[in-house]
């Protein structure tokens, strides 16, 4: 005969709620557990689960070495009882791994939730999150929502910085019994406001996006890949850099396409290699995604005393002059040209060369100033053709973008992108006619161009 538990739910406070099914079964079945004695029905007799709870490294390993106790037990007794704290069917992680073991025959007694009390308090239905792991199940969720196992204000404090700013919520304590209590906290009192127990739910009418949530979760993906794929266990900084840099040129395309889906998708893909490259550091010792985000929080505070102190800055190019005075401070660099990246693409490479000299007024007074030196360069390139004076010629081009507030390599992309895709055109429209491009002639090739540059 195969071994029977019969789980039965001990409701959500005192013997007053419990079902007559449960009394029952407690009166019949003389070998008893319960999941825990933190519970306001005694059951007598009963072996409890607490010093697994009290030993266990995480809760993780408790419910299937409850499992393996009552199976054993069953095993031996042919019929057991097991109790847990209101429902069976409510958050109950060891009886859905019972329900699944093949050793035992279960035999599932319903019972009142305390889901049932906090609808009748509220007046409103909602997604139920476990509060041990708020951060990872609420995630994407805007609400409403019941937040169980508060006990501790650990719990309460990481349900507080999971969410970036969330609104009051509604406690709920040892609802149904005689101490019972309901009131509103601010979120940002949420770990200091009250004494939390093995009683205390939370109702979350609602909350904002779930930023932190979501890092948070994104966060514990990340090192879930490093720890269990292939390609990802082998990265390391230096294999990284391409990835970063071609997603970051894709989401430079996404932004010139004006297009908020793709821009969105790539974005991500850069965020990835930031948690990724903060994966490895963390691995190494060096430093953490906290570490980087605490960093560039602080400098970015540091770098904007108009923002956070009593410096003044009412104009675009005074906060960039105070910002390269700061950087020089900090870095204790002799000269602004220190620390430029000389890797950056060059057109880049050139606009900053010349931000930083402007910010201490070594600049062309206005754009106008700018167009005679274009006009002597490219002169100057005409009579001496070589990649000193074409060099110099750029430079002045950059000087004019930068004086007209243009991105000098944003433009020239599109620029090259406009041109590529008229070219496309042009070879549909040869394909189209039979024209062989490589033997039309530049006058047949002008005249596709314009046909269509002119069209729709």
């Amino acid at each position: 005969m195969t071994p029977r538990v019969v789980v039965a739910g001990l409701g959500p406070a005192g013997p007053d709620l419990l079902t007559v099914a449960t009394q029952a079964a407690v009166d019949r079945i003389p070998h008893r557990f319960v999941r825990t004695t933190r519970h306001p029905v005694a059951v007598p007799g009963a072996t409890s689960f607490d010093s697994l709870y009290e030993s266990a490294r995480s809760l993780d390993d408790v419910y299937p070495a409850i499992v393996e106790t009552l199976v054993a037990a069953a095993a031996e007794h042919g019929e057991i009882l097991y109790l847990v704290p209101g429902s069976p069917a409510v958050a109950e992680r060891s009886v859905a791994l019972l329900c699944d073991d093949e050793r035992v025959e279960v035999d599932v007694l319903p019972a009142l939730s305390f889901l049932d009390l906090v609808h009748a308090c509220v007046g409103a239905s909602a997604r139920l999150v476990d509060g041990h792991r708020f951060a990872v199940e609420a995630a994407g969720e805007t609400g409403p929502l019941v937040v169980s196992q508060c006990d501790s204000r650990v719990v309460l404090s990481d349900i507080k910085l999971a969410v970036d700013d969330g609104p009051s919520v509604t406690v709920l304590q040892r609802l149904g019994l005689a101490d019972e209590a309901v009131f509103q906290v601010a979120w940002g009192d949420l770990d200091r406001a009250f004494e939390p127990d093995h009683l205390t739910t939370l109702y979350v009418p609602a909350l904002a996006s779930p930023v932190a949530a979501e890092l948070v979760r994104f966060a514990e993906l990340v090192r879930t890949l490093r720890e269990r794929c292939p390609w990802d266990r082998e990265q390391t900084h230096r294999t990284l850099t391409r990835h970063l840099l071609e997603e970051t040129y894709e989401t430079l395309e996404a932004i010139e396409a004006g297009d908020p889906e793709h821009l969105c998708e790539e974005l991500g893909d850069v965020l990835f290699q930031v948690f990724f490259h903060a994966t490895l550091g963390a691995e190494a010792g060096e430093f953490d995604l906290a570490d980087v985000a605490r960093g560039i929080h602080d400098k970015l505070v540091r770098r904007h005393p108009h923002v956070f102190g009593a410096v003044e800055a009412d104009t675009a190019d005074a906060v960039v002059t105070n910002w390269e005075q700061i950087k020089k401070a900090e870095k204790g660099r002799s000269s602004m040209m220190d620390g430029i990246p000389g890797d950056l693409p060059s057109l880049l490479h050139a606009h900053k060369v010349q931000r930083k000299a402007a910010s201490v007024g070594f600049d062309w007074p206005s754009v106008d100033d700018v167009y005679p030196k274009v006009a002597e360069e490219l002169a100057e390139v005409r009579a001496e053709p070589s990649d000193e004076e074409l060099g110099d010629l750029l430079f002045a081009v950059v000087n004019v973008a930068r004086h007209l507030d243009i991105d000098p390599e944003a433009a020239l992309r599109g620029a090259t992108a406009k041109f590529r895709d008229r070219f496309r055109g042009v070879e549909a429209l040869a394909a189209e006619r039979g024209i062989d491009l490589a033997g039309a002639g530049l006058d047949v090739l002008d005249a596709l161009w314009d046909e269509v540059k002119a069209g729709p």
